[in-house]
This record gives C-alpha cells, structure tokens and sequence, in this order.
C-alpha cells in the first residue's frame, strides 16, 4: 500500500536523535529492514571483496568463476574466504537506535538481506534485535523481486520495508509505512514517480563534498612542498624552474590522493576499529568504495596528463627553460606510484620494511622535484632526507603503538609490531633524527657552501632550532600526544610554525 501526503507527515530522523521517537507502525505488522547502504551505511559485499584483496589476493583470479555461478554463488564464495568484523560496522545510528526501541516494546523485526545469509546472521546476533533472517543462500539472490516474493509468502500484505536503493523501490511501493535511509536518487527519484513519500528518512551521512574533500586529504598535498626543496636550496628561481615545481606539485597532488584512497579502501577493516581513522569517509560509509575506485582512475589520469606534458607546459610559461631529461619526472611519479602500492599491499605490515620505505617516499619527492625543476640534488641534501624523515616515520609507529598500550593491548592490528618494540622505535628513531642534524652540520662546514650564502655562519643558528624542534616531537609522542601523522601535526602545530618562520628568516639573512 502506497503512502500519501495525506495519511502521513515525513519524519526525518538524524544521528543526533531527532525525530526518532515520532515514528510509528501499525501494530501487528513486521518490519524488515535491509542491510547494506541501509542499517549499515556501506556495502558489505564490496567491503569483503576489499578485504580479500588484502588478506587473500590470491583468490582474485577466480573472482570471474565465481560471478559465473552466479550472484548467489559469488557471495557465498567470498563470504566463505573473508569474515568481517561486525562489531564494527559503520551503522546507521539513528536506524538502529529505532529498531532497538521498537524491539524494546515487542514488535517483531526482520533483517532482510541480499548478503549471504551466515554473514547476515552473525549480524543478527551481534545486534540481538531481529526476530529471523532473510537473506540470500547461495542459490537464490534475495533482492529485488525475489524479495518481495519472500515477503509476501512470509508476512502476506502487512510489512513495513526500509531500504536505501533503486531495487528496494518495488518493496517499498508494495509495502505499509515505508521508510529509508539514506536514500539515493535513483531510489528517490522512483518512488516520487510511483507516488509514494517514505514516513521517514534515517539520514547519517556527510554532506558529498566534504566527505571527499577527507578522502583526498588535500592537508597531505603540504608534504609535496619537498618538490620545490632542490629549486630553492639551489637558489634557482626562474620562471621555468618555478612554472616546473607548479606542475609538479599537482601531479604529486592528484597521484598522492588516489594513492590515500588505495590505502583508505584495503585498510577499511583495521581503520574501523582505530578510534580516530573509523571518522575516514570509506570506513564510516560515506563513501562508496566504488565511487572511491572511480576516483582513483580519474585522478590518476590527471596526474599523468601533467607529467606527460610537463615540458610543454613549462615552455608554454617559459619559451627558452627546458629540461634535461623531459620525461625523468614521469618517471620519479611511475616510480612513486609502484612504492605506495607496494607499501598498501605489502610492505606496511612487514617489519622495519614499512619505515624505510615511508622515509624513502618522502626523499622520493625532492628527486622528482630535481626533475621537474632542472636542479641537481646535492648528496648532503639526499642524506639530510633520509635520516630525517626516517625518523618523522618511526614517530609515526611510535605514537600507534603507544596507543594501543594505553588501550591494554599489546600487538598492532597487521603491522608487525608490539608493544615490547616501544623503545627499541623510539632509540632508532631519535637515533635517525639526530643523525639528520649531524649532517645538516657537516653541510655548513662544507666550502660548496659558502659559495650559495654570503653569510653561511648564520646557518648554524639553525641547528639549536632543528634539535629543538626533533626533541619536542619525541617528547610529546613518548607522552602519547602525538599525532599518528606528524606532518599533519606540523603544519597545525603553532609552535612548529613559529620555529619554521625563524628557520626560514635565518636562511634569508644568511643569503
């Protein structure tokens, strides 16, 4: 039966609870109430998929087989090589919340579903709110129709339906007081043509943009800077070499975003249960994974455009600069790209490996700046990068396995570490760091560099800022302070601001 805007007033209830309580049911009839994109925000099947890429790749290959057989087949299959952690789930909240009251005054609930039917029980159990299951069983696909068909065997005429979908329209034109969460415009779109108005909404989810705006983490584009570092510590600054790190820096940009993305889509499972990283827009479900894919291949596409043509693009501000190797920073990029995915893949759950190569994508980007610049990389430069970052990115695993012995555990969740490993990190990573300042001595003493400042002495004065600035790193994560991500923390820090400002005032006058 169809509702009208005559026989109910829409209610839209939101995370903060409003609006919750004011929804109603006629006695005596079930809801059932779907799963995935309804009372939970994101796509198991997807998310399982995801997970077997990381956990299983291997089974790749067999994925067409499986779809062959059919959907049924195929849920069942990857249901049998991944096992979701349902505890943490990205739920629809204010959904749930109403569910439990309605299951607080006796009213039958159904979780009805086209997951495999042991994913969806375990769910059941976990929630401990849901009178049976319906769900798919490895030869029928319960969606759509055939969902409906089971519907009216079970329930006959008297259901209430929520789901979120273009094929739950059919069940929700079918059924009483029909509801929705989070809704997407095809479904809204088709029940507005069918006249039918859901009694309520259950919205929980950010608005698109600023969800994506998450997902890309433009703030992390402040770690592609390092590309302009060969140009300037160069004193190279002509148009050309400038128009070149422009360029470049975009590239990085839009390469280093679909990477993030890569990472955020394969780490779903172990962000959900982080308690800062489950707010990412893939792990708390507002984002689809396959817009996420999508994204991906379009931004990837655009920073290999500007790689490609960064020449052209350079003589199009700059008619006489040129480059010595056109396609070297296509190269660094390509080069880029392969380290990230093998890290996301591979190397971040292996043993020191995961560090070294953290440090290594950082000095990767000064290399790439080099050659979209035209401006050599000094070995004092490559050196100083090495070390230094090597030990921003022992802070890193430092302040995650910090956290977790505040929390009472004692392994991280797929990293190789322990929490027994916390100082044997901390001595290599102060040892990293105060390697860097070492040779950032030995640099000022070199008769090279004299020849770039005309008061060179000053750069000592840069040292006790430097050390400074290391120690207060290390003595805030040995506090458990420290952001998991202490570039991000850098660039927010007022503090680290501060001494940059006076870093960079002391290189002007020694100029």
């Amino acid at each position: 039966m169809a509702a009208s805007e005559t026989q109910f007033q829409p209610v839209v209830a939101t995370a903060e609870g409003h609006g919750i309580r004011a929804i109603e049911v006629a006695a005596g009839t079930a809801i059932c109430v779907d799963l995935d994109g309804t009372l939970v925000k994101s796509d198991t099947l997807v998310d399982s998929v995801l997970a077997m890429v990381r956990q299983h790749p291997q089974a790749l290959v067999r994925i067409p087989g499986w779809i062959a057989q059919g959907k049924a087949q195929f849920k069942r299959h990857v249901a049998e090589h991944v096992t979701l952690d349902v505890e943490h789930l990205p739920w629809n909240r204010p959904l749930l919340e109403w569910l439990r009251i309605q299951y607080g005054n006796g009213r039958a609930i159904y979780l009805a579903t086209a997951s495999e039917r042991a994913f969806a029980e375990r769910v059941a159990g976990y929630l401990g709110i849901f009178t049976g299951v319906l769900a798919s069983d490895g030869k029928t696909n319960l969606a759509g129709g055939n969902k409906l068909a089971a519907f009216r065997e079970q329930f006959g005429e008297r259901f209430c339906y929520i789901g979120n979908a273009k094929p739950d329209a059919k069940l929700l034109v079918a059924c009483e007081s029909p509801m929705v969460a989070n809704p997407d415009r095809a479904l809204s779109t088709r029940l507005k043509a069918a006249g039918t108005i859901p009694v309520a909404t259950f919205d929980d989810r950010a608005t698109p943009l600023k969800a994506w705006l998450k997902a890309i983490r433009l703030h992390q584009w402040a770690k592609n800077a390092l590309i302009f570092v060969p140009m300037l510590l160069g004193h190279t600054l002509r148009l050309g070499a400038i128009a070149g790190g422009v360029f470049a820096f975009f590239s990085f940009g839009l390469c280093a975003s679909a990477t993030y993305i890569v990472n955020d889509l394969l780490d779903i499972e172990a962000d959900r249960k982080h308690p800062r990283k489950r707010r990412r827009p893939f792990a708390a479900g507002d984002l689809s994974a396959i817009a996420g894919v999508t994204a991906v291949v379009v931004l990837m596409a655009l920073a290999v455009t500007i790689a490609a043509l960064l020449l052209p693009l350079i003589k199009a501000v700059d008619p006489g600069y040129t480059l010595r190797l056109p396609h070297a920073f296509l190269g660094w990029l390509a080069l880029y790209t392969a380290s990230t995915l093998v890290y996301s893949f591979v190397l971040k759950r292996k043993l020191l490996l995961d560090v070294f190569m953290l440090s290594g994508l950082y000095t990767l980007r000064i290399l790439a700046g080099s050659a979209a610049t035209n401006v050599p990389v000094s070995s004092w430069l490559g050196g100083f990068s090495v070390f230094f970052f090597l030990s921003l990115a022992f802070v890193k695993r430092f302040s995650e396995l910090e956290l977790i012995r505040e929390r009472g555990g004692a392994v991280t969740s797929g990293r190789g570490y322990h929490v027994a490993d916390l100082e044997q990190v901390r001595a290599l990573g102060t040892g990293a760091s105060y390697a860097a300042v070492l040779i950032l001595t030995l640099y000022i003493r070199d008769s090279a560099t004299t020849q770039l400042y005309k008061h060179a002495f000053l750069l000592w004065l840069v040292i006790p800022v430097l050390l400074l600035w290391l120690s207060q790193v290390w003595m805030l994560a040995s506090r458990g302070q420290m952001h998991d991500d202490p570039v991000v923390w850098a660039i927010t820090d007022k503090r680290s601001i501060a001494l940059g400002v006076v870093v960079a005032a002391v290189v002007w006058f020694a100029l």
